[in-house]
């Protein structure tokens, strides 16, 4: 069996009708069908470098176990963590996830917590957090039958650099005018809860049933530690950010992977025994958990993020949830 080193992941491009055709910066391309989200760790994401280069992420996972994912994973045959670019041009329905116990009760093995962070962000961008204090789950649905249900959101303004905490259980939706790096747990259990009309199928009542009118849910208080950005902290993941001109050397764990995504320029890791991976921006590396260190080198200039398990008992973030003064 090839021993597990860095894996530079290619992306999946999905079409959303509320997506974009020009995906520049991120990618240098423009598209005939609007693209919404460019998945980098799913597990049908396919390795493009070295000895295991066409394989999947999640057989892989499957495969190495423990060596890949990490101690901390919950599952040893499941990659942990999901990362997401964003691109949404117009607002997208209202949804919200179930926590891991409500995703238990339906058969699946995790919930869906997870955070966006705006990398770039327009003068009125916009996102929705949770109900408007006070509105009731009758008042709720009474609203989406009346398609009036935006009129409940708590609309929070957006701009670059904010990181936004969506806890399991919140009602939510993004608005246009946003380029987002969404990081998760690995699931892709949505329920539609409204969609302004557009005739796309809803799930009301199992949404209702997963819905809790109080979560942690708002705008992450910054944190520095040690000259990196640590945008979030929370139990179900940890990202950073870093703006490298010189080289950095980093150690893994064996409790978890790290997920490096070039937001801006290019750069190089490099590991012991193993080919030198480019990179740039809107790419993916994934270290595995069994990889006990690696050298990240800026072509230039590079601002990565990096995101990994907690090694230890986290809470959630401190966050602040300052309603908009405008509603979209």
């Amino acid at each position: 069996m090839p021993e597990l080193y860095p894996l530079l992941l290619m992306p999946i491009f999905d079409e959303r009708p509320w997506g974009v055709r020009d995906l520049r910066p991120i990618y240098t391309r423009v598209v005939k069908e609007p693209i919404g989200e460019s998945w980098l760790t799913w597990e049908d994401n396919r390795v493009a470098n070295g000895p295991l280069a066409g394989r999947t992420l999640g057989e892989l996972s499957k495969q190495y176990g423990r060596d890949l994912v990490g101690k901390a994973a919950r599952f040893d045959d499941r990659f942990p963590l999901l990362v997401k670019f964003l691109f949404p041009g117009d607002k997208l329905s209202v949804q919200v996830h179930p926590d891991d116990e409500q995703a238990h009760k339906i058969g699946q093995p995790c919930g869906k917590t997870e955070c966006w962070y705006a990398l770039r962000a327009q003068p009125g961008a916009q996102v929705a957090l949770g109900l408007k204090p006070g509105v009731t789950l009758e008042q709720f649905k009474q609203a989406i039958q009346e398609t009036r249900a935006e009129e409940l959101l708590n609309w929070v303004d957006v701009h670059q650099g904010d990181m936004l905490y969506v806890a399991a259980g919140t009602v939510h939706t993004i608005g246009g005018g946003m380029v987002l790096v969404e990081t998760q747990q690995t699931s892709d259990t949505t329920y539609r809860l409204y969609d302004y009309g557009r005739g796309r199928e809803l799930h009301i009542a199992e949404g209702l049933a997963a819905t809790k009118l109080r979560t942690n849910a708002g705008k992450v208080v910054p944190r520095t530690s040690e000259g990196l950005d640590v945008l979030v902290r929370s139990p179900f993941f940890e990202v950073e950010k870093i703006r490298l001109r010189e080289a950095i050397h980093a150690e893994t764990t064996l409790a978890s992977p790290h997920i490096l995504v070039a937001v801006d320029g290019a750069g190089i890791v490099e590991s012991q025994g193993m080919e030198p991976i480019t990179f740039a921006t809107g790419e993916a590396v994934v270290v595995p958990a069994s990889v006990p260190e690696y050298t990240l080198r800026p072509q230039w200039e590079l601002e990565v993020m990096r995101m990994s398990l907690p090694t230890s008992a986290v809470a959630e973030p401190e966050t602040r949830l300052a309603p908009s003064l405008s509603a979209p």
